[in-house]
């Protein structure tokens, strides 16, 4: 416990190695690392922003000129990369894409794996953001996977969720229309120099048009992020929606989130194989739901 306390002192004053080996201690469900999340106060204005978004369609490429424009602020960047087979660690490791910031003491980059986990995010995702949060940074950036429509489980972390989109998506009105972009709050249609990137935005702005009313109107914002064109005005518009975030939807997310916590609090002790054993010495007309029963 103490061990953990003085961890979390550290990082909190700026020790990222601390934050780094805290991080860990929690991905990995390390001994005594209940104690640390118990410990983690929240009280520093973070704004946490989802980059999500196809394959190829520059999100790296989007948070390099993100970190460009930031350059006094202190921003956190956890990127969720598919597993590697062999060690269950993370497979890209978007420190090297974003290699520009390695040395800025202001910048922190974190590689997550999935590690099967579906939705876009880590399996961790949760229990991370929230000791990167305790670390009080301005800004707290999450890019997903890159699955496609499921990764819809961003918008459940993030404040604002970032909907990156190529021209080449420019026919494909469906797609608009539904999954992913559901849970945009903002849209970026990247690599804006290409064919088809104008087609692209009146589709998004006419499905836009046929939705209900809000108080927030989704803008869409053209960039060029190898070039850095278009960030300035694709954050003036993230710091706007910060302003306009649904308290009802956030407090239904934590909600949520909290049943999370308690579900893997309830099952920690529960093991498959544990459960097989139980089945294979019972009866041939068990009955599963009185076995389920022993475990609430």
């Amino acid at each position: 416990m103490a061990n953990y306390l003085s961890l979390i002192k550290l990082f909190q004053k700026g020790d990222v190695r601390a934050l780094a080996r805290a991080i860990t201690v929690v991905e990995n469900e390390m001994e005594g690392f209940e104690d640390l999340l118990f410990n983690l106060t929240f009280d520093y204005p973070t704004k946490i922003v989802g980059i999500t978004g196809p394959p190829g369609a520059g999100k790296s490429s989007l948070i390099n000129a993100m970190l460009h424009e930031l350059a006094d602020k202190k921003v956190a960047v956890v990127a969720v990369d598919p597993t590697s087979p062999f060690n269950h660690g993370s497979l890209l490791g978007d420190r090297l894409r974003m290699y520009d910031h390695f040395n800025n003491p202001q910048v922190f980059i974190r590689s997550l794996a999935t590690r099967g986990a579906l939705g876009g995010l880590s399996a961790k995702a949760f229990e991370v953001i929230d000791v990167i949060r305790a670390a009080q940074f301005d800004y707290i950036i999450i890019e997903t996977v890159g699955v496609g429509q499921s990764e819809v489980e961003v918008a459940s972390l993030a404040d604002t969720t970032v909907v990156v989109l190529v021209p080449e998506s420019g026919d494909d009105v469906q797609m608009i229309k539904s999954g992913i972009v559901e849970i945009a709050d903002i849209f970026v249609v990247n690599k804006s120099d290409r064919d088809g990137a104008d087609i692209l935005v009146k589709n998004i702005s006419l499905a836009l048009h046929e939705r209900t009313a809000q108080a927030w109107n989704i803008p869409v914002i053209k960039t060029k992020a190898i070039l850095k064109e278009g960030i300035t005005m694709l954050l003036k518009n993230i710091d706007e929606h910060q302003q306009h975030v649904d308290v009802n939807k956030k407090q239904q997310l934590l909600a949520e989130h909290l049943y999370r916590i308690i579900q893997n609090m309830r099952m920690r002790d529960v093991t498959l194989d544990e459960l097989y054993k139980q089945i294979k010495e019972s009866k041939a007309d068990l009955n599963l739901y009185k076995l389920a029963k022993e475990y609430k």
